[in-house]
């Protein structure tokens, strides 16, 4: 589990790409503290397991339905990811539940700057924009991040200046493509109302009309 707070920004060193699947490898610094092969490096929000670590640089694999759900495909040599390290149980909780697990992707439309901050506006989905809700959380390439609108096609979070120093948001452009990945609560009560209670037609259901019929 992440919480969404990046720890610092990875510089993509390579990647091998397989027929359907790639090997992805990373330079990084702080992310390698402490960390062991085996473990699990959020990569623009995407879930990776740490296949091996030589000096500052890491890599793992990445399975075509990673491919086909997120924009780890239009990465290359040079590119800019946001990294973070599996959640420690001693660690704060300074963002929201985050599992890794990308929904789909989005396509930034506009950057607008308010005083300090920046109102950066995506377009995406039906299908995941109906889990957005304002002032609710969104892991936008593993930033967790609070709605500030919503509406039919897009919605839009506001920057601060921290979190442009220390993501790569902001240096990208109207028309890229970003990871994201819904609250998790969402889709969870929305799966568990989709299931209707079924009675068992071959258990008796207890009414005082049976008991009576039944000598009690």
């Amino acid at each position: 589990m992440f919480t969404g707070i990046i720890e610092e920004i990875g510089t993509v060193s390579s990647i091998a790409q397989g027929s359907l699947s790639a090997v992805i490898t990373i330079q990084a610094s702080k992310v390698l503290e402490g960390s062991s092969i085996g473990d699990s490096i959020a990569v623009n929000g995407v879930c990776l397991t740490v296949t091996s670590i030589h000096g500052s640089l890491f890599s793992a694999d990445v399975m075509a339905e990673t491919l086909r759900r997120s924009s780890l495909g239009d990465l290359s040599r040079g590119s800019m990811v946001n990294l973070e390290r599996a959640m420690p149980a001693n660690g704060r909780f300074g963002g929201h539940i985050v599992s890794g697990h990308i929904d789909g992707t989005g396509t930034i439309v506009s950057m607008r700057r308010e005083d300090n901050a920046v109102w950066v506006t995506i377009s995406t989905k039906q299908d995941i924009l109906k889990y957005i809700v304002e002032k609710g959380s969104i892991a936008i390439d593993g930033i967790s991040l609070t709605v500030a609108e919503v509406d039919t096609d897009t919605f839009a979070v506001s920057v601060i200046p921290h979190t442009s120093v220390q993501t790569t948001l902001l240096k990208k452009s109207a028309g890229d493509i970003v990871n994201l990945e819904n609250d998790v609560i969402g889709k969870y009560v929305e799966r568990l109302l989709s299931f209707k209670d079924k009675i068992d037609t071959d258990t008796p259901v207890i009414t005082m009309d049976f008991l009576t019929k039944n000598g009690f």
